[in-house]
């Protein structure tokens, strides 16, 4: 597996929250067109700063579920380590802008969840075959 870049990755999610806030909730051009897509907020678990990550993103019921997979590398992404810690966050879908509590998922919650957005974006089916790590899925409940 490639090594992951994390310059690179930072440079192109400021980018997609830059455009994602500029229109709206709406990203207009690259690999996330019309992908349900929201911009999530942490508290560092360390540093106490906020951080704000694009992410995909499904629902169940009135949850909203996202999933660290980080691209299937064998860490867990940084927001997700940032919710462990402070499970209060803050979500901008569209032009909405909300707090919700995360709450990490276990099995069988947790596996139901993942196979209802892999089935929608089948990429994550191969995120879970590259890593031997769990890969968390974590539902985030409107405060």
């Amino acid at each position: 597996m490639a090594e992951f870049n994390e310059k690179a990755m930072h440079d192109f999610n400021q980018k997609l929250i830059t455009e994602f806030r500029a229109n709206g909730g709406k990203v207009l051009s690259g690999p996330f067109v019309n992908a349900p897509l929201l911009l999530l907020t942490t508290t560092g678990a360390k540093s106490g700063r906020p951080f704000t990550t694009p992410l995909v993103y499904t629902k169940d019921g009135d949850r909203i579920v996202i999933i660290a997979s980080k691209g299937g590398f064998p860490k867990h992404p940084a927001w997700y380590h940032n919710l462990a810690a402070h499970p209060t966050t803050t979500i901008e879908i569209g032009k909405e802008k909300f707090q919700a509590k995360a709450i990490i998922t276990k099995d069988p919650e947790r596996q139901r969840l993942f196979d209802a957005q892999a089935a929608m974006m089948p990429t994550f089916k191969d995120y879970a075959k590259a890593t031997t790590r769990q890969i968390p899925v974590i539902a985030l409940e409107r405060m």
